[in-house]
């Protein structure tokens, strides 16, 4: 994993909203209406193609594929792994809540502006994923599918001359549901020993490794009867099955997400960074990426300051948010990077952005203009703060 040596390095986290081409083809696909799957896949590539080079005009510096032919973060694992079946609810796959925060902790404290958010839903033409259900034995059958995604991101760098690139993959710890084994803990080491099957092709195709898991924050605001003592207790076990599925993997080559939702709600109750941050540095990787920019958290730079970054270890703060439309101003984004330079050190930190643009295919709240200009202004603003941190 290269660090920030002259100049400040730019990332982002992983997913870009989708063409609509491809939200439709990705829709028909999820509900069995897809009849030409080449095309689909060839529209994927060519979308790859130009969304590896936009970012590299953009000025990122470490790139991916946009999550491009991925509906969500953690769905598309189905289709990699055997013993799962898609199951329907009666009434049909209803409209996403949960992203947005409904049930939450802040949801109960501003139930107006929840209610109104519900009642214009920037997820209604999301992907809507059935559910799947654990049924039988894990095992990754995926191996062609992640060999196919390697191809399209590395084709796509050489062509863009992309000096390097990280691919997402889902937590080892999934949200799906349980019918087949005995206990949680057993059906999430499953997951996990499936999925490394996955994080080792990614890892051998030189390409770094991000596993994302927005929960290891989020599940703070969305479970209201918590204390933090309990949140405590849960962490530490989440970090402990997180570390079990990534044994002997090189630190230095993966990196790891974490935010607090992709909502854009009041985020009074988001965990605050310095409760969490030491969980965050137990997990076995080589840079930690979080939200930084949004108001809620834009003050966390000085975390560093009182809690020290593991020798050898990088931050990816985000200085553009995906929780706001406002783009920023590079001069904002080089006063956030300068900030994190100064309490974490210059060659400590990557600059990011705080989550996903489209973290569920569909998702209206940033579209695909809004977001290409907040990445715009991302390497923007690491241009002039490294004019000025290496002056």
């Amino acid at each position: 994993m290269r660090r920030s040596t002259d100049s400040i390095l730019t990332t982002h986290t992983g997913s870009l909203p989708r063409l609509s081409s491809i939200l439709e083809a990705m829709r028909d696909r999820e509900e069995g209406r897809l009849t030409d799957e080449p095309a689909f896949q060839k529209k994927v590539r060519d979308e790859i193609a130009a969304i590896v080079k936009r970012q590299v005009d953009s000025g990122v510096d470490v790139v991916n594929d946009g999550e491009c032919g991925k509906p969500n973060f953690h769905a598309y694992a189905s289709e990699r792994l055997s013993g799962f079946e898609r199951r329907v609810p009666p009434g049909g796959v209803p409209v996403l809540t949960r992203p947005l925060g409904a049930g939450g902790r802040d949801a109960q404290m501003f139930p107006d502006f929840y209610k109104a958010i519900l009642e214009n839903n920037p997820f209604a033409n999301a992907i809507r994923i059935a559910p799947r259900i654990c049924v039988g034995p894990i095992r990754y059958v995926g191996q062609a599918l992640i060999q196919r995604d390697i191809a399209n991101l590395k084709t796509s760098m050489a062509a863009s001359g992309a000096k390097e690139g990280f691919m997402s993959a889902t937590s080892p710890l999934t949200v799906m549901k349980n019918e087949h084994y005995p206990n949680d803990e057993s059906f999430q080491i499953a997951f996990g020993e499936a999925m490394r099957e996955e994080y080792q092709a990614i890892l051998d195709a030189g390409l770094l490794l991000q596993i994302d898991d927005p929960a290891l924050f989020s599940e703070w605001d969305m479970n209201r009867d918590w204390s933090m003592a309990d949140f405590r207790k849960w962490g530490e076990a989440r970090v402990e099955q997180l570390n079990h599925a990534l044994r002997g993997f090189p630190e230095d080559r993966i990196r790891f997400h974490t935010c607090y939702g992709v909502n854009f709600g009041p985020r009074v109750n988001d965990l605050q960074l310095e409760q969490g941050i030491d969980l965050l540095f137990k997990v076995r990787a080589g840079a930690y990426s979080f939200e930084a920019a949004n108001p809620r958290h834009e003050h966390e730079w000085r975390v560093p300051e009182r809690v020290k970054l593991p020798v050898g270890k990088i931050l990816i703060p985000g200085v553009v948010t995906h929780s706001s439309p406002i783009v920023e101003h590079p001069e904002v984004v080089a006063e956030r990077i300068e900030r994190w330079a100064r309490s974490t050190g210059r060659e400590n930190i990557i600059a990011g952005n705080d989550c996903g643009f489209a973290s569920n295919a569909g998702n209206s709240e940033i579209p695909i203009s809004v977001a290409w200009a907040k990445l715009q202004a991302l390497g923007e603003g690491a241009r002039i703060a490294s004019a000025r941190l290496w002056r």
